[in-house]
């Protein structure tokens, strides 16, 4: 019986790993920004009408994460990887990865999901069948019915996998078509992986197609390029303004995330164009050379004096370098031209709380309420906003914000404690004292959720 027992539980941790294994990495942090976000906003909208979407209705999110992946989990969200965007050298590669995505979400492909309940029935099943084979006394037939179910388990699951994927494609290459935009992209990008295979090696590794949970790149490009070539966009040139922001944008990620010392390497002083000071300006920064940083966001500037991106990086710089009143013009200027877009307004609102102005403490709270009435999903607003409410002594609406803040970061215990002590203080049937309840609610119920799921 000890021996069964030890079984049971091997067998039972096989079980759990693999049910792990196939949940979707949510994990990481998210990426903002302004730019970036209306950037890849306008590069999905005609694809999503080509699949019968609204783009109202449709989010694409940022994933800090430096492998080269694309995803959806449910919902209309697609999740892009900032090491696709390294990765992609033109707009229509990453237009070609959210087509793909799209087909997921038409096709209502949940990451993991039959699959993976396919997948753990069957183990559950060897789990069963190994155990009476070892209560038989033949351990070695119940470590083979374990192997097997594993083996079984993984191969539905890959093949479930590999057909999502194959549909998902044929959809991106459909909504591309409807779009008119060329397939040049979508094959480029998918050669940019087979290289990328071939120079680390993968092939050797998975050169199974059992074993992927994608269909063989080789065997994607052959099918995707014969569909694309006879499509009648295969021959449409690339938007040239749309091609342009992506190109800042890519090299605005970049020098965001990477070391100082590689963004010089890749975008040197001798690169005078757009995206190179772009990069290079957060390198300074980053590398504590704010002079050398705002003598590159200047020269952005003296390009296109009313842009609201460099304007919004030139008060980034000042006010993150300590000198939060010099930000101001900047990044007032920013949020107007921007027409008062959330994020750049939540970082003004920062910069004239910064300033410990008293005076200031007015126009902050309109930026900031504006903020988080045009954005809800923005904790840092709500941070900042309940700062102001904790400065001017009214903490029903501190506490609120916080609320606010907490439920976003999905820290429900808190959020509850925050929630009920605003509705205490604040008048009764009030909006204010209605959203505290809603709070609340909304608090005990994912709290009671999580205590099921344990």
């Amino acid at each position: 019986m000890t021996a069964l027992r030890r079984l049971f539980a091997h067998c039972l941790a096989l079980v759990m790993v693999f049910a792990l294994t196939v949940q979707p990495a949510m994990a990481q942090s998210i990426l903002r920004d302004a730019e970036t976000e209306a950037l890849l906003n306008d590069m999905a909208a005609p694809l999503v009408r080509a699949a019968g979407l609204d783009p109202r209705n449709m989010t694409i999110v940022l994933v800090a994460d430096p492998s080269i992946n694309a995803f959806v989990a449910g919902g209309q969200v697609i999740y892009l990887h900032t090491g696709l965007i390294n990765e992609a050298g033109s707009a229509l590669e990453v237009q070609g990865v959210i087509a793909h995505e799209l087909g997921h979400i038409t096709g209502g492909h949940v990451i993991n999901d039959a699959g993976a309940r396919q997948a753990t029935g069957i183990s559950i099943l060897s789990l069963v069948l190994g155990g009476l084979a070892a209560a038989a006394g033949s351990g070695d037939a119940a470590i083979g019915v374990l192997m097997a179910g594993q083996q079984a388990a993984l191969g539905k699951f890959l093949a479930f996998n590999r057909g999502q994927e194959a549909s998902a494609d044929a959809a991106g290459a459909k909504y591309l078509s409807a779009a008119g935009l060329s397939g040049r992209g979508s094959v480029a990008f998918f050669k940019r992986l087979q290289n990328l295979e071939m120079r680390h090696g993968w092939t050797r590794t998975y050169d199974s197609e059992f074993y992927r949970t994608h269909p063989l790149t080789a065997d994607r490009i052959a099918t995707l390029q014969d569909t694309y070539e006879k499509d009648p966009a295969w021959n449409a040139p690339a938007d040239p303004v749309l091609e342009a922001r992506f190109q800042r944008a890519k090299a605005k990620l970049f020098g965001f995330i990477s070391e100082p010392k590689r963004t010089f390497q890749v975008y040197p002083e001798t690169m005078t164009d757009v995206p190179a000071r772009y990069a290079r300006t957060y390198a300074w920064h980053k590398d504590a050379q704010p002079e050398k940083a705002l003598a590159e966001v200047d020269a952005l500037l003296a390009r296109a004096p009313n842009d609201p991106y460099f304007l919004e990086l030139k008060g980034q710089v000042l006010f993150e370098s300590g000198r939060p009143a010099e930000a101001l013009d900047p990044l007032r200027r920013a949020t107007e031209l921007s027409g008062f877009h959330p994020l750049i307004a939540t970082t003004f609102g920062h910069a004239l709380i910064a300033t410990e102005d008293p005076a200031q403490l007015a126009e902050a709270e309109r930026v900031l309420r504006a903020a988080v009435s045009r954005d809800r999903m923005n904790p840092w607003a709500w941070f900042q906003l309940g700062r102001i409410y904790g400065m001017r002594g009214d903490i029903p609406r501190a506490q609120l914000a916080s609320a606010e803040q907490q439920v976003l970061q999905y820290n429900f215990p808190a959020a509850l404690r925050s929630a009920e002590s605003a509705q205490a203080g604040l008048p009764k049937g009030s909006a204010d004292w209605i959203r505290a309840g809603d709070i609340a609610m909304q608090s005990r119920s994912a709290i009671e959720q999580q205590k099921k799921r344990r």
